[in-house]
Parts: C-alpha cells; sequence; structure tokens
C-alpha cells in the first residue's frame, strides 16, 4: 500500500515543479513592470499554492481562469485615493473646508483698521485747557495746573500711541506717493486729480499742526510767571514734551525750575501779585535724577545735540545739582569720618584695661593709634578704587589730574556726556575718534572744556600698551 501511495503522488511532482516556475516567472515580470504590478505577483503566488492543493492540469486550467476572471473584476472597480481621480475626489470634498480655515486665518491675522483721531478736537481740548488756567484771575494752584497738563499728556498719549501711530507715519508715505503720481499725470489728469485725492493725504500737515499745538500749550502753561514749577509739575512737562517728541523747550524750563521768581498770593482780593527771588544754587532747586534722564533720553531720541547739551548743563552741571548730591550721599560718611575718631578712642581705652604689661596710658595711646591707622589705611584705598575706577567709561574719561573729590561729584555729568558722545558719533569701537562735522567737533572741545577727555587714545580698544 505504501508503494501505491508513492507512485500516487509522483505524478504530482512535476505538476507541483511547473506550476511553482509559472509562479517565479510572473513575479520576475511584476519585478520588470513595477510596483503597479505587485498584485500580479501575489496573485501567481496564490494560483501555485491552490494548484498544489488541487492537483492536475486541470486544477491550474481552472485556477487560471479563477485569475482572470479576478482580474477582469478589480479593473470595474473605482481607482484608488492614490489614484489622480482619488485625488479630484478629495480636493473636490475638502477643498472648500480647506479654503474657510485658510480665509478664517488670514481674517485673524489681519491687521485691523484703527480709527484716527480727530485731530482738531484734540486740539480744540488743549487749547480749552490752556485758556482756562492763563485766564486765571489770581496764582493758579498746583491742582489746577496739573490737570491743564494732564489734558495736554492725555492729547500726546493719544496722538502717540502705539497702535495709532503706525497708521499716522504711513500718512507721508502715502503723501509722497500722491505728490509723484500727480506729478507724472499730465496737464489735463493733474487738473482732474485734486477731486480724486485720497483725503488722508491732508493729514499730514494736521498732524504735525496738532502736535506742536500740544507741545505749545504746555510751554505756555509752564512758561506763565504766575505758575510755580514743582517737582511733580516739572515730570508732567517733561514727558509731555518726550512723548511728543519736542525736546528743544526742555532746557529752557529746566532753567525756570532753579531760577524762575515764585509768585505770591495778593493780600486783598484784586492786588498786585509779588513775586520772590529764588537761589538756583540751593539743593533744593535740583531737578530730580529721574527727570533729568527722562528729558536727555527724549533729546537723544530727537537726535537734537543742542537740547542734549543743554540739559545736561541745567541738570547734572547745575550747582545746585552738585550740592544735593553731596548732601543726600556725603553727609552720612562725614558723620562716619568725625565719630570714628571718638569711637576708637573709646575702643582703646576699654582694651587697654585688659593688659597688665604697661600703664593704662600707654596702652590706650598705642591701641587708639593702631586702629585709627588701620581704619584710615583701609578707607583712603576703598575711596581711591572707588573714584578711580574706570569700567563704566566708554568714550568720555577724565583728564589727567582732575581731583578725586570732583570725579566723585561730577560722574553723573560724565556719564551723561558719554552716552551723548555714544549717540551721536559711530556705534563701532574701532571707529571711535574719526567722526567729522561741525557739530562733533564742537561736542568734543565742550568736553574739553569741562576736565575731561573724548576718545583718549590709551584706554581706546587696541591701543594699551
Amino acid at each position: 500500500m505504501l508503494t501505491q501511495c508513492r507512485a500516487a503522488h509522483r505524478p504530482r511532482q512535476p505538476q507541483l515543479r511547473q506550476a511553482l516556475e509559472c509562479a517565479s516567472r510572473t513575479v520576475d515580470c511584476s519585478n520588470t513592470r513595477g510596483a503597479s504590478s505587485t498584485p500580479g505577483s501575489l496573485m501567481a503566488f496564490h494560483t501555485a499554492r491552490r494548484a498544489r492543493i488541487c492537483g492536475g492540469r486541470a486544477g491550474m486550467a481552472q485556477m487560471a481562469a479563477m485569475a482572470s476572471s479576478r482580474r477582469a473584476a478589480r479593473t470595474s472597480l473605482p481607482p484608488p485615493l492614490s489614484t489622480p481621480h482619488g485625488l479630484r475626489f478629495f480636493s473636490t470634498t475638502f477643498a472648500p473646508r480647506q479654503r474657510q480655515a485658510d480665509a478664517a486665518t488670514a481674517a485673524a491675522s489681519r491687521p485691523q483698521p484703527v480709527t484716527l483721531p480727530d485731530l482738531d478736537k484734540v486740539a480744540a481740548l488743549v487749547n480749552g485747557a490752556r485758556d482756562r488756567l492763563l485766564s486765571h484771575p489770581g496764582v493758579p494752584s498746583e491742582g489746577e495746573t496739573a490737570t491743564a497738563l494732564r489734558i495736554c499728556s492725555e492729547a500726546a498719549d493719544l496722538i502717540m500711541d502705539a497702535a495709532v501711530q503706525p497708521q499716522l507715519s504711513s500718512i507721508d508715505h502715502q503723501s509722497d506717493t500722491a505728490a509723484s503720481t500727480l506729478l507724472s499725470l499730465d496737464g489735463r489728469k493733474t487738473a482732474a486729480a485734486p477731486a480724486a485725492a485720497d483725503p488722508t493725504v491732508d493729514a499730514a500737515p494736521r498732524l504735525r499742526r496738532a502736535i506742536d499745538q500740544i507741545s505749545d500749550a504746555a510751554y505756555m502753561i509752564a512758561d506763565e510767571p504766575r505758575v510755580f514749577l514743582t517737582p511733580q509739575l516739572l515730570e508732567q512737562y517733561v514727558q509731555i514734551q518726550a512723548r511728543l517728541g519736542r525736546p528743544e523747550s526742555l532746557p529752557h524750563v529746566l532753567s525756570l525750575y532753579a531760577s524762575k521768581p515764585a509768585p505770591a498770593p495778593a493780600p486783598a482780593a484784586g492786588g498786585p501779585i509779588t513775586y520772590k527771588t529764588q537761589n538756583p544754587r540751593r539743593p533744593s532747586s535740583a531737578v530730580g535724577a529721574r527727570v533729568a534722564a527722562t528729558a536727555l533720553e527724549a533729546a537723544l531720541a530727537a537726535q537734537n545735540l543742542d537740547a542734549a547739551v543743554g540739559v545736561i548743563e541745567h541738570t547734572y552741571a547745575a550747582p545746585a545739582f552738585v550740592r544735593a548730591k553731596l548732601l543726600r550721599h556725603g553727609l552720612l560718611p562725614a558723620f562716619v569720618v568725625v565719630g570714628v575718631p571718638a569711637a576708637t578712642y573709646s575702643l582703646a581705652s576699654k582694651l587697654a584695661t585688659l593688659q597688665e604689661t604697661m600703664d593704662t596710658t600707654t596702652a590706650t595711646s598705642l591701641s587708639f593709634a593702631a586702629i585709627l591707622a588701620y581704619i584710615a589705611f583701609t578707607g583712603t584705598i576703598g575711596v581711591v578704587a572707588n573714584t578711580t575706577a574706570n569700567d563704566q567709561m566708554r568714550r568720555v574719561t577724565w583728564a589727567p589730574g582732575t581731583p578725586l573729590r570732583e570725579r566723585w561729584l561730577r560722574e553723573e555729568e560724565r556719564a551723561a556726556l558719554d552716552s551723548v558722545a555714544c549717540a551721536f558719533g559711530f556705534r563701532e569701537a574701532h571707529r571711535f575718534g574719526e567722526e567729522e562735522g561741525t557739530e562733533f567737533q564742537a561736542l568734543r572741545e565742550y568736553i574739553m572744556r569741562k576736565g575731561m577727555l573724548l576718545d583718549q587714545i590709551e584706554l581706546m580698544e587696541g591701543m594699551s600698551s
């Protein structure tokens, strides 16, 4: 029986070998045709497998017929999404939604139009506040003056707002473009152009006029003889001019703060107003460091060299500022210096009682001299190191031979002049000293008259020994 089974299965081996060879040829043909014929190789593999199961030539013919029928049925199906038809189906289905999403994103990212303020109305409010204060029958109070300056400050903030300023700055570009367009047209089109001109082109001179009106109104309030400038009012005025970018009047108002006569109310109604002269050199007439820094930054932002030097002259270089600094920062060290000898003698007398090698008087004298010498030597080194430090100096340094006390008292003035030199000169360190022009040469001479040096050669980059 074993022999019969072997004989029954032996004829099928050539048929199986033939089916496998056919399948391998099908796979080779599919590889040469590309990836699109990969399902054919799988079909041939399954055909060979089923031929092995069914056996015989009849099974092979039957499986080939089944494969051809399945291939015909597959060609009648719609194409997959990877075909061009499928891509077109996908795009036609989801393209409207994608376009709507893109439109919503673009609308959200697009800056919303900003409504420009009514410049005429703003100027009218400022002029009204100025007229009400100047028409005051007596001496205006600090509150009334602060209210008028607050109106000017709010008007300046409205015009120079971060959301409105880009719209206003584009007006100059529009006006230049409109002017060039009108010049390029012929006579007939030029005559008809004013009727179709953009109404925003006329806003450029209106904007400048409104800024000038606000600046002039604030200056007239501060320059009024009956208005007494307090530190709060001076700070308001400086902030207004810094916001408007008009630093031209800052030096004069800063000088008025120190030297303007103080008005005194009349003793009787309708009587004359008396004025009391102020001493501009007293410490109370000094401008605050924060107000001085704001005024200097406004002058540097406007690239106004005269205003910057004037601000320094009436703030950091003023005698009142130096005296105020001496009182605020030098009074306590002076008391310490005066009190150190007394404290040292008391400590030396206590230490003299703790020893028995010499008499108390000699021990007290030696202890007092030793402690006082140590404190004086250490303190002198600290003062010299503090006053001769130049790490904070960029371009303006002290001239050789300047006393240490003067360096300490005038350090703010030197730092301010250093900022001016850096703002109006070259920004590259290797180009320091190459500036030309009348204004910069005048600044260099002004700094030298102040006992300072601009671009000292020994301290420049690459020039140290």
